[in-house]
């Protein structure tokens, strides 16, 4: 009997990483001089981060040094997503940042549907947020993932469980 071989297309975020890029973040703005007398934070919460600033351009800065520490820190800014500028507290800006976690069902589907146009001798699967590929070789896994990689699905994808 043929040994089923399989991989998981998921999207993880290292919580732990993402508190020390914002430490840094806080630390390096802190001792910049285009933010002395300024107001500029950010406050991290369960799974989203709210940028507060003076003004958009304090803001824009604000999330160009956070992206910096993220990258430094092996976070994918695919991962990121960026809500609608508001207006804060005290003539300030915020703006909120959510992350991705987990393929989003609507994205799993595109996955799927994707692989079946192409026609690889493999099956994929849905299972809560994430999606498994099964073949029953290992080179046919490697070329769906080798396509994957190619496409721009806009959605930040890990390739795990690989076996």
């Amino acid at each position: 009997m043929a040994q089923e071989h399989s991989f998981d297309i998921v999207s993880k975020i290292d919580w732990q990483e993402v508190s020390n890029s914002v430490q840094i973040a806080l630390k390096e703005i802190t001792n910049r001089f285009d933010f002395k007398h300024s107001r500029a934070e950010i406050i991290q919460e369960k799974d989203k981060l709210i940028l507060i600033a003076e003004d958009g351009t304090k803001l824009r800065s604000l999330i160009e040094v956070l992206e910096q520490k993220m990258v430094k820190r092996h976070i994918p800014l695919k991962a990121v997503q960026y809500q609608k500028v508001e207006n804060g507290p005290n003539r300030t800006v915020k703006q909120e940042v959510h992350f991705q976690v987990g393929i989003p069902i609507e994205k799993a589907r595109e996955i799927v549907k994707l692989l079946k146009q192409q026609k690889f001798k493999a099956q994929a699967s849905i299972q809560g947020d994430q999606v498994r590929v099964f073949s029953p070789k290992i080179d046919t896994l490697q070329e769906v993932m080798a396509f994957l990689k190619g496409q721009d699905l806009a959605i930040h994808m890990e390739f795990a469980n690989y076996r």
